[in-house]
């Protein structure tokens, strides 16, 4: 029986075939969990009075609240680190970075993995061809503890993405396009698989993007089949062995939905629900008090390098913040090297710790009452960054810098010469 990408990774860990709509219980090659998730994760394999069986396969991170913004996040810090010390299993502490870039830098991604993570953005990884997979902490416990966890096979939406991106439309603009056409729950339950001639030209920074957002129109999980440059990047972090999984020509998909893109414009998500789309020149008048560039959806090298460009030169328009996160501590310093940073700085830009930053609103940045905040970020929730009284637009890292420069919500072309990106 012919089978999509999804259904032959399953069927290889569950040691017997499954399709859509099955269940079966899957053995995992590596399971996480991060400073929001893992203390629920510490008390119930307590409660469970069971060993973390593989705790070589399993890693904690502190990226939400890093550093810590408050004597109850300490607590939480230092029981994550007490259990890691105890269980000897993987840790990254304060200013590592963020657990969906570590997994990736750190090798524990590769084409046809079992990934579970206790966090819903753990889609990214599938932009490297692993099945990647969000549960609660309690699931996790439950998949560190016997090394397996069950899966309700989902069926495969298919999304051909066709076209030549135009000059100033990146990977963001375009999942943010795609999820206001097929709404917040388009995909609910599904397994997004995306191909094309603009997915297939994209680097992997900016497949990890359209992969991280994927849960933000409903998917249990987004993949991207391998191709050469997941090798060569693959290659680059010395990762060698692995069996590469593509789908079968014959193989079912749930619906294929294509978008032509070679006439996009910049997009923008308006509050307070990401599938509220927009492009944004006709969003102009819309005053910014704030811009953030970073988080697991941006915070990549070449998201830092794209908004360079835009803003050397330049200064950050006055009343405006303008913070910048880099995702790991090897971002950091690989901008740090090529003089990216003192770009920002120069343009009167805040360098915070690598980390989440002021994505989920517990510090480094919590808005004001009714002030308005531009950010790179995958969720613009009412109360997303700490204040159900602000109002949060998500754009591409040209948007946002170019929006910091203007003081208002500007289309980036404005800012891009010639024919550059």
């Amino acid at each position: 029986m012919a089978k999509t990408i999804i259904e032959k990774i399953l069927t290889r860990h569950a040691g017997r075939s499954l399709a859509s709509g099955d269940v079966g219980i899957c053995r995992l090659d590596f399971c996480f969990s991060q400073d929001g998730t893992s203390a629920l994760v510490v008390d119930s394999i307590t409660k469970f009075q069971r060993p973390v069986i593989r705790p070589k396969k399993y890693a904690m991170f502190i990226d939400h609240s890093s550093p810590s913004p408050s004597l109850g996040v300490s607590q939480v810090h230092s029981k994550m680190r007490n259990f890691s010390k105890a269980n000897k299993n993987l840790f990254f502490d304060v200013g590592c970075g963020i657990s969906h870039q570590l997994v990736i830098e750190e090798g524990f991604v590769y084409p046809g993995a079992l990934i579970l993570g206790a966090d819903s953005h753990t889609s990214t990884a599938g932009a490297l061809g692993a099945a990647a997979f969000g549960m609660g902490s309690t699931d996790l416990a439950v998949a560190l503890t016997t090394g397996k966890n069950w899966f309700k096979v989902p069926q495969t939406l298919k999304i051909i993405v066709k076209g030549k991106l135009p000059k100033g439309v990146y990977s963001k603009d375009v999942i943010l396009y795609i999820i206001h056409k097929l709404g917040s729950n388009g995909a609910t339950y599904k397994a997004v698989e995306f191909s094309g001639e603009a997915i297939n030209k994209m680097s992997i920074d900016a497949r990890l993007t359209v992969t991280n957002m994927t849960i933000e129109f409903g998917a249990k999980c987004g993949i991207i089949a391998p191709d050469k440059k997941v090798g060569s990047y693959l290659k680059g972090l010395g990762l060698k062995k692995y069996q590469d999984v593509y789908p079968d020509k014959d193989c079912k998909y749930e619906k294929v939905i294509e978008f032509d893109v070679s006439k996009m414009s910049p997009y923008v998500a308006k509050p307070h629900s990401v599938d509220n789309g927009s492009t944004a020149e006709s969003l102009g008048k819309v005053k910014i008090d704030q811009a953030f560039l970073g988080t697991c959806t941006n915070g990549r090298l070449e998201d830092l390098e794209i908004a360079a460009k835009i803003i050397k030169g330049h200064k950050v328009a006055s009343g405006v913040k303008l913070l910048v996160a880099p995702a790991s501590q090897r971002i950091f310093l690989a901008a740090l090297k090529k003089g990216i940073l003192r770009v920002f700085i120069e343009s009167g830009a805040i360098i915070l710790p690598a980390g989440c930053g002021p994505c989920v609103g517990t510090h480094q940045g919590v808005p004001a009452d009714q002030e308005v905040v531009i950010s790179t970020a995958n969720r613009n929730f009412k109360g997303r960054m700490g204040n159900p009284n602000s109002f949060i637009y998500l754009a591409s890292p040209a948007t946002v810098v170019a929006s910091a420069i203007s003081g208002k919500i500007t289309d980036p072309r404005k800012f891009i010469k010639g024919g550059s990106r």
